[in-house]
């Protein structure tokens, strides 16, 4: 069984492109060992998988395009 976990993992990896990885793995390295912990490593893996990604897309506040507010009245 887990070899056929372990090929399945590698063809969606091999499939997702960098940019939609981003924030991924690290994300899943982390949640892994937290689940791991916790005795969830899989559940902690997907779900560290989501949060990395979410993050990682996040605005950033200090975006330079961003209009500076004008302090004229």
């Amino acid at each position: 069984m887990k070899p056929i976990l372990a090929a399945a993992c590698l063809v969606v990896l091999a499939s997702i492109s960098p940019a939609e990885a981003k924030g991924c793995i690290k994300g899943a390295i982390v949640g892994g060992v937290a689940g791991h912990m916790a005795g969830h490593g899989k559940l902690g893996a997907a779900a560290g998988c989501v949060i990395g990604h979410h993050e990682a897309n996040k605005k950033n506040p200090n975006n330079s395009n961003a209009q500076a507010p004008s302090g004229q009245k």
